[in-house]
């Protein structure tokens, strides 16, 4: 399932429960730290990914040595 399948009305419903819960006034906050929250998620598994690659090349280059 992906976010397309939600559609327009579905993400009205969900901004209307969202301001609900937290009133107009907190918003912003919540909105920045989701935002921050998604950044560093992102920054985390670029590195994890770069992680990955250098010990997949790490790994090839010592069979091409043996």
């Amino acid at each position: 399932m992906n976010l397309a399948a939600i559609g327009v009305p579905g993400l009205i419903i969900i901004l209307v429960i969202i301001l609900i819960l937290f009133g107009p006034k907190k918003l912003p906050e919540v909105g920045s730290a989701v935002g921050k929250t998604l950044a560093e998620f992102k920054k985390s598994t670029k590195e994890m990914m770069e992680e990955e690659d250098r010990d997949k090349a790490a790994n090839q280059q010592s069979e091409i040595e043996k």
